[in-house]
């Protein structure tokens, strides 16, 4: 049996109207008309694309025929993908203070957060189907490249902290050769020698100008589009209240842990915490056991217990632009 709730002596109700869901209040059937009568359908409306994005430091004219109409298309796809985009703006609320102040020691733009939350949503477990992990998206042999630990029972694609770092040196490392930071986002999507081909082949130096895979051409739209989302969302129809975002978790210690076998389990065990609870505070680790012979010691991170119990009403905002005033 169900239950209607009454907030502010007003029911509300998803509706279904030629195919788009919408909120409506509890009229009648009569009321609300029907699909052949047009006065009665809500209206939608595309989002305000703007003139330029300002991106890594370098302002990107958007008024070219071509730029304006891949960012309307990237902006429509962002705006009314909205359980997606709902969620990601949550989750950076946990994720920026971590990785911002990375960014800012490794000489990186802030903007490139950014590039993180369209490679994975900002969610730390993503995997994509070509077997790239994490929040920035490593392939098994990049992430080794970059100096991070892969295997199946340790892989810190899933270490946000070390990730970064081993993405910052990337970015850093394309921005020698490309010296534009879209470009280098560019590079991160497709790989280096794609870029460098094209750009020699059709006689361009910057991403913007190049005919690039569907993929990278759509990336770097997206990546622009994410940003003029996140300054204003409620400008595009996204209300969040302090309370609907995602605090970020305290660590209460950092625990070494050593040993020829490392049963991950008994060790939460012995922290007060289930390993699922582990897990969520070290997502590199990938297995219940570690068979570590080589004796090479962790340092494990232990979430404050209490903070586990977070209250909403007293989470932050950490971009007072997120929420509503």
């Amino acid at each position: 049996m169900t239950r209607k709730v009454k907030i502010s002596s007003l029911i509300i109700f998803p509706v279904l109207v030629c195919g788009a869901i919408f909120l409506s209040s509890n009229k009648t059937q009569e009321q609300q008309g029907n699909c052949h009568n047009r006065s009665s359908i809500p209206s939608v409306f595309p989002p305000e694309i703007p003139s330029g994005v300002v991106f890594a430091g370098d302002t990107i004219d958007l008024t070219l025929q071509d730029r304006r109409e891949r960012m309307d298309k990237e902006m429509l796809s962002f705006t009314y993908s909205h359980i997606n985009t709902m969620l990601i703006l949550k989750r950076a609320n946990r994720l920026f203070p971590i990785v911002e102040p990375i960014l800012k020691e490794c000489g990186v733009p802030d903007d490139f957060k950014y590039l993180m939350i369209i490679e994975s949503n900002g969610d730390p477990e993503a995997l994509s189907p070509s077997k790239a992990g994490g929040l920035w998206q490593f392939l098994e042999k990049t992430g080794r490249e970059y100096g991070l630990e892969v295997s199946e029972e340790i892989d810190e694609r899933y270490h946000t902290e070390k990730a970064t770092r081993a993405a910052c040196r990337y970015l850093t490392d394309s921005y020698e050769i490309y010296g534009d930071w879209l470009t280098v986002a560019a590079s991160y999507n497709t790989g280096r020698k794609n870029v460098t081909k094209r750009r020699e082949r059709q006689k361009e130096e910057k991403a913007i100008n190049l005919v690039l895979p569907d993929e990278t051409s759509r990336y770097i739209f997206r990546l622009m589009a994410v940003k003029t989302v996140f300054e204003n969302p409620a400008k595009y129809g996204f209300v969040l209240r302090n309370s609907d975002l995602y605090p970020i978790i305290p660590i209460e210690r950092e625990v070494i842990a050593k040993g020829a076998m490392i049963d991950w389990a008994d060790f939460a065990k012995k922290h007060g915490l289930t390993f699922m609870q582990l897990r969520e505070a070290n997502h590199w680790i990938r297995r219940t056991t570690l068979n570590n012979k080589s004796g090479k010691k962790y340092k494990v991170q232990i979430p404050d217990k209490k903070a586990l119990h977070y209250n909403p009403a007293e989470t932050k905002a950490h971009n007072p632009n997120w929420i509503i005033k």
